[in-house]
């Protein structure tokens, strides 16, 4: 398939499914792919799988999930490779277990969701950072529950997607609060506890998200208010950045602003260290940090 047709398939779910991330519409994508694929061969077709997660990073969806997700993904289907003897055979049981693999990851969020939810008691006030399909769910369980409980939720520029979650919210009869990201600070004593999504998980067990997440988990435990990750384990990624500036370009800008003077442009997200972490609820369970590197040796062997 050629680049072109790979990025309309790519956009085209993420612009028709609202609800899809990154992650997922990158992995319905290169299971499209593989329906598709002419290859003849184990090699051409890698290659074009390959090829196809490399025309989805260069779009200007975020690169973290489709990275994180695409390499579960291949991992997990190019397994059938140790079990056929025959190129027919082989592509047949990679399409099995690619939609099989799909199947499992639709129904990851639900039980995030489910997990987070009881940590949402009565009376609660919850502050969140820009737009997260699994903190919502998470929230809607929650309100479901008849538990009362109200949100903070940042406007989270330069996109403005707080405003997004906040209409989310308001539809769900959540009493919810949007405030500027710079008051963070000043809300964070008011608040019981943090709740965010992830674009990504790291081997540390630190997290990659909206730019602003970090400043979030700083001062929370500042002021000692736990700092909670909901996010499903496909975005778990093999990556082990030290700093901000340690994470790679790719995953903090577009694909077009790499074509331009990085020392001007404000990354899309940051780096939240480990250590202002205090769980992370994933489909895997709940999960300290420092778990997570277990978790990762798990899924790819």
């Amino acid at each position: 398939m050629k680049k072109k047709e790979i990025e309309d398939i790519f956009g085209g779910i993420l612009e028709k499914e609202h609800d899809v991330s990154a992650g997922m519409a990158a992995i319905q994508t290169l299971l499209t792919v593989l329906e598709r694929d002419t290859s003849e061969t184990v090699q051409e077709l890698d290659s074009n799988l390959q090829a196809a997660v490399d025309a989805m990073k260069k779009t200007d969806y975020p690169v973290t999930a489709v990275a994180s997700g695409s390499e579960l993904f291949l991992r997990f289907i190019t397994l059938a490779k140790l079990d056929t003897k025959t190129f027919g055979e082989c592509k047949s049981i990679m399409l099995h277990r690619g939609q099989l693999f799909l199947n499992k990851l639709k129904g990851a969020r639900g039980k995030v969701a489910k997990l987070a939810s009881a940590f949402i008691v009565d009376g609660s006030r919850v502050l969140t950072h820009s737009k997260s399909r699994v903190v919502l769910k998470a929230m809607k369980e929650a309100a479901r529950a008849n538990k009362r409980f109200e949100v903070y939720i940042t406007v989270s520029s330069p996109d403005n997607s707080g405003q997004d979650m906040c209409c989310l919210l308001e539809k769900e009869n959540i009493p919810c609060t949007l405030i500027l990201d710079s008051a963070v600070g000043y809300v964070m004593e008011q608040v019981d506890m943090v709740m965010v999504g992830a674009e990504g998980v790291v081997e540390s067990g630190g997290i990659i998200n909206k730019v602003g997440s970090y400043t979030m988990a700083m001062c929370a435990r500042e002021l000692k208010k736990p700092f909670y990750v909901l996010t499903e384990s496909f975005k778990f990624v093999r990556l082990y950045p030290l700093n901000q500036h340690d994470l790679p370009d790719e995953f903090k800008y577009t694909s077009s602003k790499l074509k331009e003077d990085l020392s001007k442009e404000h990354p899309m997200v940051d780096y939240t260290p480990p250590s202002y972490i205090t769980l992370l609820f994933t489909d895997l369970g709940i999960l300290t940090p420092s778990a997570v590197s277990d978790e990762l040796i798990k899924l790819y062997l």
